[in-house]
């Protein structure tokens, strides 16, 4: 009988045990966050490739607090929406280059011509005055975790090739809501017209808009490149991607969450910058296969009318600013 009693408690112990790590482990399962991430990019894009990367370090290095869910193709709206969405915290994590809620002068590196290559751009986004620029849009309630590439900016349109800044004039041509981008474009001579991103097919196929001025990854991914088969790289203009987050969202984590959040931020950046090279090179030979005809434009003539456009944003942000974003950007080649 003794013996029977001591099974009974050790029976009794361990179902006790085993009802408390059960209960341990649904208040670990309800103490994990889910964050939700919005991005434009379509679901086969490097970028979306890099943000699913993202989230499965960011699980691993908060050790299961921290989740993700990925809302990829603009589904929860185009670059501006999901800006305001993480301004009101609808929405969590956010990219896009739609920034004039977080702070305008990040607007700043899309002045034309203003890097040399992508290493140029990276070097520059990694000194002082890149790392202070990500330090923007805390007073508008972001956070910014860092700037994936949406790279250089090229032509491409549906009726000639171009060649010289003549060859734009008049050509309606679809930019992003990016007032960098519609200034220069228009100094260049185009007609520019700001259309959500995922509106731009039928945009071209319509013939609402002649052309683009695309970054190639997102000319051959959203299949622009059926209705317009003229591609001129100039590499007129480089983009961010920039990486922001709800700062209430951001303040809410403990320190170990966010020490979790940067480390998987910079570690996804690292390695997406390594990507590019060989992303580009695949892309460039498709769309030259497909059909495309690309040429390379000299560029000089084109540098020659844009003086203006850094006058223009001088005066918005600040001689001081433009000037020194212009010679950090020289110094970091």
């Amino acid at each position: 009988m003794p013996q029977c009693r001591t099974q009974a408690r050790l029976s009794l112990l361990a179902i006790a045990l085993s009802t408390a790590l059960g209960l341990l482990d649904l208040q670990s399962a309800s103490a994990a966050r889910a964050l939700r991430l919005a991005h434009a990019s379509s679901s086969d894009s490097l970028i979306n490739l890099a943000v699913q990367r993202f989230a499965e370090e960011l699980k691993t290095e908060s050790k299961g607090e921290l989740t993700v869910k990925v809302f990829p193709d603009g589904q929860l709206g185009d670059e501006g929406p999901i800006t305001e969405g993480v301004g009101n915290g609808s929405i969590d994590i956010g990219l896009g280059g739609a920034v004039d809620a977080i702070d305008q002068r990040l607007n700043v590196v899309s002045l034309p011509f203003l890097f040399h290559d992508a290493a140029n751009a990276h070097a520059f986004l990694d000194g002082p005055q890149g790392k202070a620029l990500l330090g923007l849009g805390q007073d508008h309630g972001y956070v910014l975790l860092g700037a994936l590439d949406s790279g250089f900016r090229q032509f491409a349109n549906s009726k000639h090739p171009i060649v010289v800044p003549a060859d734009l004039a008049g050509l309606k041509i679809r930019t992003p809501p990016n007032p960098v981008i519609l200034a220069t474009l228009k100094q260049l001579g185009a007609l520019a017209q700001s259309i959500p991103f995922g509106e731009v097919y039928s945009a071209l196929q319509s013939g609402v808009v002649d052309g683009v001025e695309p970054e190639m990854r997102d000319f051959y991914d959203q299949k622009w490149f059926e209705v317009a088969k003229y591609l001129a790289l100039s590499n007129y203009i480089w983009s961010a991607n920039y990486w922001f987050m709800n700062k209430d969202t951001y303040d809410s984590l403990s320190e170990p969450q966010r020490e979790a959040l940067r480390k998987a931020a910079q570690d996804t950046v690292t390695w997406y910058r390594g990507q590019l090279d060989a992303t580009y090179v695949k892309v460039l030979a498709e769309l030259k296969a497909k059909g495309v005809q690309v040429n390379t434009v000299d560029t000089v003539p084109f540098q020659a009318l844009v003086d203006p456009v850094y006058s223009r944003f001088a005066g918005e942000w600040g001689q001081a600013f433009v000037d020194q974003t212009r010679s950090a950007a020289r110094e970091a080649r």
